[in-house]
Order: C-alpha cells, then structure tokens, then sequence
C-alpha cells in the first residue's frame, strides 16, 4: 500500500510513502503518521490511500502511526481541502491550524490517590492510636474532620510520607484509600449554572419556527438573526440546541471574544449539563488534548468557543451558530491559513448539510447585503426580551463641555460624572467602556516634538503604571522604568497623554472612593479563572463599576447595569480603512445594548469630539437601517466589499528598500489583468513597520459584477502568486496572501 502525506511546510506538494505492513490497518485519511523528509523526521497527515503510486522514484516508508483513530473525520478533511484551495495554503498547513497543538489521542489523565474516613470506628481504637502513634492519629483527626474524600497529597504538610501513613490506617480500619482520575479542570471559565425560566414573545417564537423545519431537512440551511440588542437570541439558541440534541446531531457555538464564554456557558450548562465542553485559547495543552478526545468520542454533544472552536471533530453535526458575527475576531490574519470563522462556518454547513444561524444586533454589511440578496434566510427581533425599553441617549460635545467648565483635557464629563453618582445611589450598576489599555497612550517629548516610539515597530508605546512599564501592544516589547528625558534631544519635558484603562481607573478610584471599582482588559485578563472572576463578580453585584475595553462591549447581560458610558467614541474613527465606520457604529450601538436590559430604564452618556460625524450621529440614534444604508452607498461608490471580491498581498522584510523594491518588481509582472479589477500599489501599510519589519501592501479589488463568484479573481492570484518565491529572490523578505481581508491597516 502507498499514502500520500501532507506536511506543515509552505509546500503544496504532497509526498510518497510505502506503508510497513504493521500499519496495514491503522492507516486511514485523516492519520497523523511521522515520516522521513530529506534528513528530517517530520509529523504529517495522510491524505490519500492507494495500491498503485505515480512516483516511480526510490520511495520510502513511513516511521510510525501516531492515532490509533483518525483524529480528522471525512467531513472535516473535505473543509481542510477546501481551506487549502480557497485560501491557497498548503493542506498540510491548514491541518496544522485545524488540530490543536501538540494533541495526544493516547492521552490518559493522571490519577491521584484519595482518603475518606471509615465511619464505623470503635472509639477505643481511636484512643489506643493516640497513645501508641500520635501522628497515625493526628492524621486521622484531619481525615475524619474533613467529612469528605481528601486528596492524599495534600496532606504532606501534616507529615512527610503521607501515602505510607495512609495504607497503615486503612491496614487498621481507620480510613479507605482508593484513586480518582483528574480530569482537566475547565470549570474556571464558566459561571455556575444559570438558571431561567423562558416564555418566547412572538418574534422568538415566529424565528424559532423558522429554523426548526431545517434541523428536521438535514440541509444546509443559513440564517440571519438580526435581533435588538437584550431581544433574547441566546434563548433562540438554546432552544434551537435543545431540538438538535433530540435528534441525536451535534452543535458548535461560535464566540468571538473569550470575555462572552463563562456567562453563556453558565446557561447553557444549566440546560444541558456535562454534555457542554468549551473551546478556547486559555485552555492549557492538556485540557485541549483531553476535550478533543472526549469530542471525537462523543461525549460532548455541544461545543461553545472562540474561533478554532468551528473545527471540533463533533459527530452528526446539525446546527452551527455563529454570535456577534460581524466581529474581525473570527478574522485569523496569522499564520496561514488566513481564514474567517464565519465563513469557514457556512463551507462546513454547506458539507455536512447543517443549519447555519449568523447572529448579531449590528450583522456585518456583508451578511446584510447577503440578506438583501437572499442568500440568507432573514429573522428579526425587533422587541426587548421582557418588555424591557430602549435606553435613553445623551451625547456629549467633550469640546463644548470643556470650553464651558473651563477644564480641558477632561476624561470624565460632568454629565458622565452625574449619571454615575445617580446610579449609585440607587445600587445600580455602571459599565464604563475606554478601548484602549494602559496608563498614558502617547509619550511626546515637548522640547523636539519627538514621540517616544518602540524601537521594532512605528507604534507609541504604552506607558502602563502598574509596573512602571512602557509597552508595545503590537510586538510585546517592553521597557522598565519611566523616562525622564528624550532619547533624541535629551529634552526633559516628556508629556504623557491620553488616557487609557488604567488612567481612567485612577479617576474613578479618586472620584469615587466608596465604590467598588473593577476593569477588564487583556492585562487584568490574562488568564481564564481572572476573568471569570471579575465577570462574575460585577453579575453578582460585588463590583459597582465594571470599566473595560471592547471586551465588555457586547454580547454580556447584566440585570442591574443601568448605566453606560463611552468615555471616547472617537478611538479609532480615522484610521484609513474601509471598515473603520461599520466598526465604530457596532461598537457603541453594541455598548449601548448593554444599558437597562431589565425592568430598571437604562441610560447611555456617549462622549464625542464630533457629533456631527455620520457614525455618531446614527450609532446615538440607535439607528441601524439607516447607517447601513449609508455605509452600503459609499462602499458601491468606492467598488469595497460586499460589492467586489478583494485580496491583499503583504510583502514584508527587515529593510524598506528591499521590501519596496520587491513589491515594485512584483507589481510590474503581474499579467494582464481582466475587465473588472482594480489593482492599488503598491504602497506602505498604514503601520509600516511592526515587529521589525517594514511591510508594503498590494490590494485587489475585482468586481462582482464581472467576477459573481470570485473565481477570477482567484485564478489571478494564484496564477501570480503561487511559486513567486522561485521567480524573485526574496532574501530575507516575506510573501502572505490575505483573501477577503477585513482590514488594510
């Protein structure tokens, strides 16, 4: 027998092996096995099985089997060819990316050993060990006193060998000794079971009837669930599951940031017990390694989880949702392959024949548009789960404000400050939303003009004051200490500006000192059982202020926050990009939703420079439709997606002439290019230079008009494209190809 196996390596080629016949019968599609590649031994993934091989050449054998079972069913390899074709990765990378890290299918938990106390002791047998062993004894006491099964080596405090010890008093009658698996323990990321109970309004129950008859079908089936914010879509999800489980398929829920996993586990464990696992990259090696297992085992039949969660090995898949759709964090941009979730959702829909929900109160333009078209199946929830009320607006004109008070450089406007004052006399909850972390954002120096940047990428750094440090958020570089002069002039007037979590944080403490104060970013966050805590802190009412980033911008419901405040709207409004609208309006359109979900009215204080702005104007308005229809009109006039198909090429090196130079070069070979295409560069990335190394950018932007379905597009890409590396030297310069980008930054 032959197989032909797909390495990790930039590669499209597939290599040639014959099979030892011990392996006979452990081979299948989808089998890690390790082979020899040149001088190397290398993990790869057999994609094919034959009697016959083309190869004529000397072949060799493959080394070993590392799956007794083939960790990747048909279905998912067919989605990894796909992944391969469409987003021009080599198979052997996308299977890379498709199974986690390091996974073990012979993976046992380890045991430990427990001890209990025997109940039915004889108390002269008690007193008798205490005058001839005293720390037999003591030991005892503690087992006894515990009233429950202790983990025996916890116990080494208490005396050196406890095991020893143990065996003597269970040899005595005292005690039982007996082991326990100890499974991964991913109880940290989830709330405790949520409990509710759930009468549908009618639009729930007119979408619920909607997307029930497609579980029934067995058909790709894709929706659109556009509903309100607060209007009860996680309730539609349960009980879409709920009729998906009685029919013996499976369900993947897709989350887009690991802040919305605990609150949305807790109900649905509160429904469906231990057959939920979660998926996400807080998970250590051996909890992913161990869920994966259990998943391709069947024992989980609901997976709820960041991004990779779309690739779990769930049997009888019938029903996929995907929350918060729009966000760019389904978006992976490195490494290869560069996918979307979304859309790597809906392909493995379309193979394994599953209902496939998008879901959003703020849906991407490109899901809209898709609606427009009928290519999705549209439901609406326009109503507040509960009879709950829209909260009330109120913009502030940070400029205006300033030149009244006098006080410029404000952070916190007086309204702001009064509404918060309110709201905690009346033992309600604020969520206050900065998205951006750290202390001071900018650090000028006022003698040059000089703005203190990292020295691997044209980025400020950081200043964060928890730790002295100044840190760069986009390659980790970090610097201990605060400077006190310019590294260019030697200028001692540095100015540190703007404000970010931590500088907004400070305020509140000194503002309001009686209050419990809390923030949730990526550096309070760090790890899952941190951020559990303080979600489920502010849930439970410990916290009277919860202050964060987008993190908390979507997707929570907090009964008692009444209160949300944007402290800048602006962040980010004027970054050259086509999407930066779309996603200023979602962002506080989203924020917003998360004001009064309950019977307490709501109120939301947007801060603004420029209340004019079209984005702030609609998003404070609340006014989706008509944003939308804006937004549609521009990207028309501008040919941007959803009206054209578009690519990106990255080149990418350690000296900017070089890079400039390639991309220049490159741009003057590409062939004829057909009706329809537009092609813009080369030219410098808005951020130029990150992680040391200077970065140039091609775009490509084919016309659906021309190209329906983005084939042409396709073929001139990897026409140009694939083998460029043997048609140019590269040097110490890089290639990526990013399809369907959601960024040009």
């Amino acid at each position: 027998m032959f197989v032909e196996v797909a390495f990790p390596i930039s590669s499209f080629q597939t290599f040639s092996y014959k099979v030892p016949s011990k392996f006979l019968n452990d081979l299948h599609v989808g089998t890690r096995v390790t082979a020899p590649l040149g001088r190397r031994k290398l993990q790869g993934i057999v994609t094919n099985l034959s009697n016959k091989s083309i190869y004529k050449g000397q072949m060799k054998y493959i080394t070993g089997v590392i799956d007794e079972v083939p960790v990747i069913s048909s279905e998912i390899w067919a989605l990894i060819e796909w992944m391969s074709q469409y987003y021009i990765t080599p198979k052997g990378q996308v299977a890379k990316a498709v199974l986690p890290e390091s996974l073990s299918m012979r993976y046992l938990p380890p045991k430990y050993w427990y001890v209990q106390p025997n109940p039915i002791v004889d108390e002269e047998d008690i007193s008798q060990l205490k005058h001839r062993a005293p720390k037999q004894y003591n030991l005892q006491q503690i087992i006894y006193d515990s009233k429950r099964p202790v983990r025996v080596g916890s116990l080494s405090d208490q005396i050196s060998n406890p095991l020893s010890v143990c065996r003597i008093l269970e040899q005595k009658g005292f005690v039982d000794l007996f082991q326990k698996t100890s499974l991964p323990d991913v109880t940290g990321f989830t709330f405790a079971p949520i409990k509710k109970h759930v009468s549908f309004n009618t639009d729930q129950r007119k979408a619920v009837d909607k997307i029930i008859p497609s579980l029934n079908g067995k058909k790709y089936s894709p929706f659109l669930l556009h509903g309100v914010t607060g209007s009860g879509k996680t309730e539609i999800y349960i009980e879409v599951v709920r009729c998906c489980l009685k029919q013996d398929q499976s369900a993947i829920i897709l989350l887009p940031e690991i802040s919305l996993t605990p609150q949305i586990a807790g109900r649905f464990k509160a429904v469906f017990g231990d057959t939920v696992a979660l998926w996400h990259s807080k998970l250590t090696k051996a909890q992913r390694g161990w869920t994966w297992k259990e998943i391709c085992r069947g024992t989980f039949k609901v997976v709820i989880g960041a991004r990779s969660a779309i690739f779990s090995p769930v049997k009888k898949l019938g029903l996929i949702v995907i929350d918060e759709e729009q966000e760019s964090s389904f978006r992976q941009d490195a490494p290869a392959p560069r996918y979307h979730a979304r859309d790597v959702a809906l392909m493995r829909g379309t193979i394994e024949k599953s209902t496939v929900i998008l879901s959003s109160a703020t849906p991407s333009l490109e899901s809209y548009y898709n609606y427009l078209k009928e290519k999705l199946t549209y439901l609406y929830l326009p109503k507040r789960f509960g009879g709950a009320k829209y909260p009330d607006v109120h913009v502030v004109n940070m400029l205006k404000d300033q030149e009244e008070s006098g006080k410029y450089g404000l952070i916190l406007s007086g309204l702001l400050q009064d509404k918060i004052e309110e709201r905690l006399k009346k033992n309600e909850q604020v969520l206050l939303l900065q998205n951006r972390r750290g202390y001071s954002p900018i650090i000028r120096c006022f003698d040059c003009g000089e703005t203190v940047l990292c020295p691997y990428c044209k980025i400020s750094l950081t200043y964060h004051q928890q730790g002295s440090l100044l840190r760069c958020h986009f390659c980790g570089h970090v610097e201990t200490g605060k400077r006190e002069s310019c590294i260019h002039c030697g200028g001692g007037d540095l100015k540190y500006s703007g404000a970010g979590t931590q500088r907004v944080e400070s305020l509140l403490q000194e503002t309001f000192p009686d209050s419990n104060i809390d923030r949730l970013d990526m550096d309070t966050a760090k790890n899952g059982n941190r951020l559990t805590s303080i979600l489920e802190n502010f849930s439970s009412g410990g916290i009277d202020i919860l202050l964060g980033t987008q993190m908390i911008a979507k997707g929570l419901d907090f009964p008692n926050a009444t209160l949300v405040g944007i402290i800048n709207a602006d962040l980010g409004l004027h970054l050259p990009d086509f999407r930066t609208g779309e996603r200023i309006f979602q962002l506080i359109y989203q924020a917003s939703g998360r004001a009064g979900r309950k019977n307490k009215p709501g109120e939301v204080v947007i801060q603004t420079y420029m209340p004019d702005n079209p984005v702030i104007k609609s998003a404070s308005r609340l006014n989706l439709m008509k944003y939308y229809n804006i937004a549609l009109r521009e990207r028309e006039e501008l040919n941007y997606p959803p009206f054209s198909w578009m690519a990106k090429v990255e080149l990418s090196g350690p000296s900017a002439y070089s890079v400039e130079e390639l991309a220049l070069c490159i741009s003057k070979s590409l062939i004829k290019k057909y009706k329809g295409l537009d092609i813009l560069g080369p030219s410098p990335c808005y951020l130029e230079k990150l992680r040391n190394q200077y970065r140039f950018q091609i775009v490509f932007k084919s016309l659906k008009t021309f190209d329906i379905n983005g084939r042409k597009l396709h073929s001139f890409i990897q026409d140009n494209f694939i083998g460029v590396e043997t048609r140019f030297k590269l040097g110490k310069n890089k290639i990526s190809i990013h399809l369907d980008p959601q960024s040009l930054i």
